[in-house]
């Protein structure tokens, strides 16, 4: 089993760069676990600030979630948006895998909530998959934790969307795989947690220094995980070297 987790930014590395690194890693990559994907612009929302930053649709890949799908077309995509109905979380599961159930759960706010302000403030999802693996179940998280315009510190949001995430993990049955970009520094209590609970932290496990890439201009070098259970064995893991996004792409074989 090979999982690839990036954020994609909504694709303003540039279009044809992350489309190719799809077509490069289709082939060897059984899930996409995928941040910041568009399904289509809301013209409403053209120049708000999003993130800290002005929303311009022609910087961004606003029909991405089409024209990734279109791509990998020997994949099952699914879209789980948290922001209205075009905006969210993506995961593209190889055919051949065999899905026993899909879903999301709310670990911050509510289906529908809109923020005031900055949009980035939205309310936060985890997207789900749970596979058959030799008549065992595998599940797959995918998450994109809160934004709040003050660093990746703790807060008391944060420690309860980790809670809340918990909560829910709690509710599975057999190993599974966290992953995703949680918008937390290393030392935070609101990461801690998953390892106080037992899971295994790859990125502190293998060392890794940065899952930012050159896109990315300011200080903190962190922001993406991977946590397993301890059941799983990890056969290799390891940061993608294509610059695509803000994000650095995160490779995990299971």
């Amino acid at each position: 089993m090979k999982i690839v987790t990036l954020n994609t930014w909504g694709g303003r590395a540039g279009k044809e760069k992350l489309l190719a690194f799809f077509d490069k890693y289709k082939e060897t990559t059984d899930i996409f676990c995928l941040q910041e994907v568009w399904s289509a612009p809301v013209e409403s929302l053209e120049g708000q600030s999003a993130g800290g930053r002005a929303l311009a649709y022609e910087e961004i890949m606003s029909y991405g979630m089409g024209e990734i799908s279109e791509l990998l077309k020997d994949y099952i995509p699914y879209f789980h948006p948290h922001y209205l109905d075009h905006y969210g979380l993506a995961m593209f599961v190889k055919k051949d895998l065999v899905v026993t159930e899909e879903g999301e759960e709310f670990v911050y706010k509510y289906k529908g909530y809109l923020p005031e302000g900055d949009l980035g403030n939205h309310a936060r999802n985890i997207q789900y998959v749970t596979l058959n693996i030799d008549d065992k179940p595998l599940t797959v998280i995918n998450f994109h934790g809160l934004w709040n315009g003050k660093g990746k510190k703790d807060s008391e949001d944060r420690i309860n969307q980790s809670k809340n995430i918990l909560e829910f993990t709690r509710r599975i049955s057999g190993e599974f795989v966290l992953c995703g970009d949680f918008n937390l520094s290393p030392e935070t209590e609101s990461l801690k947690m998953f390892e106080v609970n037992g899971l295994r932290n790859l990125i502190r496990e293998y060392g890794v220094t940065s899952t930012r890439t050159s896109h990315y201009t300011k200080e903190e070098k962190f922001a993406d995980y991977v946590f397993t259970t301890k059941g799983i064995a990890v056969k290799d893991f390891r940061v993608l070297p294509e610059e695509v996004s803000d994000h650095a792409a995160i490779f995990l074989e299971l």
